[in-house]
């Protein structure tokens, strides 16, 4: 089955306004895409350095706070953090604006999450890069039992609390969650923690290989929801391609840094119809 289409990027450079973002969304749920995706730096290294994907200045809206506003002018179409830099958030307060969102979309949300690797900006936000893995462990943890335990609790080295409780709780029982990265531990941690694993800019050669590690850690589980961002927008062939290795979904990138015109016309040309990829239902 070919994959479906979700598109990235909804809320940078062009899409950091609120009118623009708003008007992608809507052309990009009447086009059949499946999902938007939102990316998360809460600060960037300024001068850049190597190692960061954008420039200090491009402006990056906060992501949960896009996706409700763009659960405001949608309606069916699925809302994804893409990826949420886990260990540099509260996980309280991150569980909070999480089924906040997931309410507000009417159960619409994908928590796509990851340990970070911008290490300017991890030790900014006072994470200590040696420790992200653990931390992010941990902090899904206390994030899962907020949303879904009776008595929420959890004590661990780096997040601890009992005696408490916040509600709403979110629409989805379970909230679909995804996890980023490349790495064997990046691997693990989504067969052990998640529902899903998002692989970014992978070309067909990459994506396969690392599938194919994917596959050797699942063991009896169920298999995981493969979400890939490509490299380029892929024509019908690469969709053809890349949905007989086992994706599921292709998260396309418009051109960064493009005013609006071109953002749409991306969307239009590349939408599901017409380079083979499942529309929505």
């Amino acid at each position: 089955m070919p994959p479906t289409l979700g598109l990235f990027a909804a809320n940078l450079h062009a899409c950091a306004e609120p009118r623009a973002t708003a008007r992608v969304a809507e052309l990009a749920e009447d086009l059949g895409y499946d999902s938007l995706w939102v990316a998360d730096h809460v600060v960037l290294p300024s001068p850049r350095v190597d190692s960061s994907p954008l420039d200090p200045d491009v402006p990056v809206l906060d992501p949960l706070i896009a996706l409700a506003h763009l659960a405001a002018h949608t309606e069916r179409i699925a809302l994804g953090t893409g990826i949420i830099v886990l260990p540099q958030r509260n996980p309280l307060i991150l569980a909070k604006q999480l089924a906040s969102v997931d309410v507000l979309s009417g159960g619409r949300l994908i928590f796509g999450m990851a340990v970070g690797y911008l290490e300017p900006e991890l030790r900014a936000l006072g994470v200590p890069p040696e420790d992200r893995g653990a931390r992010a462990d941990e902090y899904l943890g206390a994030i899962r039992s907020l949303w879904h335990d009776d008595k929420p609790a959890f004590h661990g080295r780096h997040v601890d609390f009992d005696g408490v409780d916040a509600h709403p709780r979110p629409v989805q029982r379970p909230v679909p969650v995804v996890t980023g990265g490349h790495s064997r531990a990046a691997l693990r941690r989504a067969v052990r923690h998640a529902d899903g694993w998002y692989g970014w800019m992978l070309g067909r050669r990459a994506a396969a290989d690392l599938i194919s590690r994917l596959t050797e850690e699942t063991g009896d589980r169920p298999p995981l929801h493969i979400s890939v961002t490509p490299p380029r927008a892929p024509d019908e062939e690469h969709v053809t391609a890349y949905g007989a290795m086992g994706v599921d979904r292709l998260i396309i990138v418009p051109p960064l840094g493009a005013p609006l015109a071109e953002v749409q016309r991306f969307v239009e040309d590349h939408a599901p119809g017409r380079v083979g990829a499942r529309v929505a239902s």
